[in-house]
Formats: structure tokens, sequence, C-alpha cells
């Protein structure tokens, strides 16, 4: 605080020796949602920036993804847990996840492959504790050699414990993190330094952590610091009903992140609701409005607090990730994690993802039912929703104008229906399940929906052709399922998660009961298989009876007409 305490001083001299006048923040220009047409951020917690720089050339840029966030790159405590990335020792790149030379690698791939980058940036505190950091540089609580010291931090130095009093959630230490006084002007051009850092690097804008335990004012301060004081800015500023900071305090510097979105698809998809409940989801809910919110199905924290749906949760996860992406409110954020039992553990490997679906990694991103939502998304950018139908119950219809159309069931029987679109006549490529729809001159098709799944058309995706399998095996297997549960297959190979049900691929239900899925695997490979059923809570029935065995031919794929064995 001594330095605060000078600049006061300073202030209220200067003001006896000049005319009176208001003191105003700097004015931020706020870029209210990501520029251009592509609004959807993967977010890519904990991977390594090698990894992150191969999805964005893999599957990120491909699938039409415009922005990709990457978890704190800045020096932390050591440790094991996912929390230690967000306990800064210093402003260098050296953590976990890469070094400087690594981070701009990966900025130029995504680039490249014409995915702008978002960082997860850590301002408002320093680690607790003492030690020493990722990268080599040693330090105590309120010390951190050539950067902070106490003079830098509030006086607050008790926990906060009260979110109905604005000092104590701005001036005191969010779990005992040391609280850095972002009202500071040494402070403010230090973080500032931190960010401009990252901008010479190509960083295409920032997640402020945190947010809400800094004033507004000191935001917008350190913002008017930046080389690109219009650099995209996302919030974290958590809605708590009757808390002293609103989340709206924060809409002058960028968007906010809207915890009620992922809040209010758990209530509809698993806590009672209904999806009719969907129809005017967004401001007519009470949620910020839709230009300057950044909206997500769940993030880093709230899968593991059970805040909203996390990827245990099934059919419903992807629904609503179906939905998020769908429905034009907000700007999404996609979560692509790792599993975890212990809500503490820190990413497998150290952050280094070999192939996704293994070693735990769950790349949400790369899901069939979610990423191919992001090119419809892209291709009904600007239209309105049309055609809302629903049942009274959890089984929706709705169109964006001429551009595409989504139908979800989220009930436990089939849903069989003609729906009426605005799409103009011709054949469409259903992008959940791969398989072609046709649409008649009166702009009406007729499909048949299992129990958790969705149909998704867009003029974007006028025909299903997929690259040509060269060799592999067709698999296809008649199975009956009760709500919530999906069919894997396993077996003695890498792309059958050698054995691991976790690792197994899903099989599409879209010809149920037969569940189907084509397989690349090399000419000539024998190999053992069998089934499995999964349910929404990781539950495993594996198949009776000894396992199955196959060989791939010379060339095509082996047609593999398989029934559940009880």
């Amino acid at each position: 605080m001594a330095r605060r305490l000078l600049s006061a001083i300073s202030a209220a001299t200067a003001a006896l020796l000049a005319p009176a006048a208001v003191l105003v923040a700097p004015a931020a220009t706020a870029q209210a949602a990501p520029a251009g047409d592509r609004d959807v951020t993967a977010v890519l917690f904990e991977w390594k920036f090698s990894s992150v720089a191969r999805a964005c050339t893999d599957s990120l840029g491909p699938a039409g993804y415009g922005f990709v966030q990457v978890s704190p790159p800045q020096e932390h405590i050591q440790g094991g847990q996912w929390w230690t990335s967000y306990q800064p020792v210093s402003y260098r790149i050296a953590g976990r996840l890469g070094d400087r030379a690594a981070f701009r690698s990966m900025v130029d791939t995504c680039h490249a492959a014409g995915v702008k980058v978002v960082v997860d940036s850590v301002i408002n505190h320093m680690a607790a504790g003492d030690g020493t950091g990722t990268g080599g540089t040693a330090y105590r609580k309120y010390d951190y050699p050539g950067l902070y010291s106490g003079a830098d931090m509030d006086d607050c130095r008790a926990e906060v414990t009260d979110y109905r009093n604005r000092g104590n959630v701005q001036n005191c230490e969010l779990v005992g993190l040391a609280d850095l006084d972002t009202g500071e002007e040494y402070v403010r051009t230090k973080i500032a330094g931190f960010l401009n850092d990252l901008l010479s690097l190509g960083v295409d804008g920032f997640r402020i952590d945190a947010a809400k335990h800094m004033p507004a004012t000191d935001l917008a301060a350190i913002k008017g610091k930046l080389s690109d004081p219009g650099a995209y800015w996302k919030h974290e500023a958590i809605h708590g009903e009757g808390e002293a900071v609103s989340p709206g305090e924060y809409l002058g510097t960028g968007d906010v992140q809207e915890f009620r979105y992922g809040r209010g698809l758990k209530q509809v998809f698993t806590g009672g609701g209904r999806l009719a409940d969907l129809k005017n989801f967004g401001a007519g809910w009470g949620f910020m409005e839709s230009g300057k919110s950044a909206v997500f199905v769940d993030n880093h924290d709230t899968e593991r607090v059970g805040d909203t749906l996390n990827y245990k949760a099934g059919s419903a996860y992807t629904l609503a990730h179906v939905f998020m992406l769908a429905w034009p409110y907000g700007a999404p954020d996609v979560h692509s994690g790792y599993e975890w039992t212990d809500k503490n553990a820190g990413p497998p490997g150290g952050g280094q993802v070999n192939a996704c679906g293994a070693d735990g990694w769950k790349c949400q991103h790369s899901w069939r039912e979610i990423s191919s939502m992001v090119g419809l998304r892209n291709t009904a950018k600007g239209q309105p929703v049309t055609g809302w139908w629903d049942n009274g119950g959890s089984q929706i219809a709705f169109g964006r104008g001429d551009r595409a159309y989504v139908a979800l069931n989220h009930e436990g029987s089939p849903l069989t229906r003609t729906f009426q679109t605005a799409l103009a006549a011709g054949d469409y490529c259903d992008v959940q399940s791969g398989r072609p729809v046709t649409v008649d001159g009166s702009g009406r098709f007729t499909a048949t929906l299992a129990p958790g799944t969705a149909v998704a058309l867009h003029a974007g995706a006028r025909d299903c052709k997929a690259p040509t399998v060269e060799s592999g095996a067709s698999f296809g297997v008649r199975a009956t399922t009760q709500y919530g549960q999906n069919i894997h297959v396993t077996g003695d190979l890498p792309a059958l998660g050698n054995w691991n049900p976790a690792a197994a691929p899903k099989l599409d239900p879209a010809a149920y009961p037969v569940w189907k899925l084509d397989v690349r695997l090399p000419a000539g490979t024998s190999f053992s298989y069998k089934y499995v059923r999964k349910d929404a809570a990781g539950n495993v029935t594996w198949e009776s009876g000894p396992n199955r065995t196959a060989t791939i031919p010379p060339t095509g794929l082996l047609p593999l007409t398989d029934t559940w064995r009880d």
C-alpha cells in the first residue's frame, strides 16, 4: 500500500494546485464479442502448448473454431494439481505447459490454421506460501523478486469471507492468495507489461481470472495501458444473488462470463426441467445481453464442484452443447479437458496430449456431436430463431432462418416426426450422424431421433461425403439401451482403446437399435474386440461371452454384424 499512499498524496496535492476536475477511469475500447463469423472458443484446459498447436491444425481450424483458450502460461508454484497454474510466481512464460519458444510456436501455428489465441490470465493475485517456482524463481508470500513486494499488496491479509461486502471481496485474499493492489500505478504497469508481452507474441485476447475480485475501474485502467486496448477481454465474474459485486460492472471492458447460463442448462437437462422451457433462454431468463456474454456448458471449476453439467452426464452433456451451439445467445466456450475422480488432479502426462481418448484426455471439442455444431453456428450467424416446436416436454426443434435446423430428443422414447423448416429443398447432411436427409419442396423432412440424440442440418453441409476409409472395420451391433446409456467397442488395438473402456470409441445410435461405427485399421490386422455399455455415471457393463475376433481384408471395410450378448 505504500506506493498507493504516495500516489494518493500526489493526487491530493495536484488537486489543490489545479482547477476542479472529475476523475474518470481510462476509457478502453471494448470488443463486445470475438470478431468475425467464428465466435466459438475451444478451451483446451491444461494442454501443453505443443499439443494445442497440433489441435489447431488437426481439429480446431478444420471444424471452424474461431478461438482457442490456453491455460495460464506464467511461472507458477510447483505441484501436480491443476490449480498450481493459478498461483503465479513471476510473469515469465515458464510453467508446466511449455516455455516461451513453445508458446510463440503455438500462437503462430494456430494463426496459420485460422484460430485466434486467448490466454487465461491470472492478475488478481500471486502465490501463497514459499518455495521455488516452475521456472526456478525463489519466492515467499508477499515477496516475488524483481516483481512485487509486500508494499504492492492490499492491506487486508485475511481471506475473502463475505461476498455481500465489496471491500472484503476486492481487498482481501481469495483463498489465502497474496492479493495485488490493482489500484496502485506500479502494479497496474507491471500487469500491463505482462499482458503486452503476450500481445507481442501474437496473442489475440485474454480471459481475466477472478475479475470480480478487482474493481472494474482498476481493470479499465490496466486495459488502457495495453499496446492494443481493443484486445478481446472475457471477465470471470460469477453471478451471486445479493452479492455486492455485480458481473454487469465489467461490461465496459469486454465480455463477461454468464455463469447462470451453464447453471440453467443443468437445471433443464438434469434438474427436472423441460427443454420446452428453453424457448426464451438467455435475456428472457434474466441473463446479461447476448452481445456481451460469454457462455458455456461447463468450465474447469464448475465441472468439479457440480455447479453445471460435466462429461459424466452422458447424452445430457452432448445435447446441452448441441443446443448451446445452435442457439443465438452469447459467445460459446467449449471446455475440453480430462477425466478426473480426484477434483484436484492435474493434467495427465503434465499436459501432453498424445491422442484424444488416450490417457484420460476427453477432448470434448472434437466429439462429433459437438464439433459438427461449430460449422452450423458459423453458417447460421446472424439468423433469428424460427419455427420453434416442442412437445411440451423435452423434445424440441427450431430453425435459424433459412440457414439451419436442429431437433433434440431428451426423452426416453424415440421421436418420429415430419419437421417444418425454412431450408431450401434438396439434400443435406445430418451433421450429428453423418447420414443424408432430404428436405422436400415445402421445406419438410421426416426423421426418427433415438433417445438422447439430435438432428442438425445446415446450408453449409449439403452432402455427407467423408474421407474414404482405405481399410478397416465397419462395426454394427444390435443392442438395446436405457436412457443415458451408450454402446462402445473396445479391443486389443490402440484405435479400440486397448481394452480400456474409458478410451473405447462410442458407436453411433442413428440406426437404433443398431449401433454403428467405421474404424480405420491397417489391412491384414487381426484383432480381438468386445462391446461395452456405459451409462451417464460412467458405469460399464461388458457383454458376455468370449472375445470376438476379426481380420481386416486387403482393401475396403470389413462388415461386422453383431448382436449384444447378455
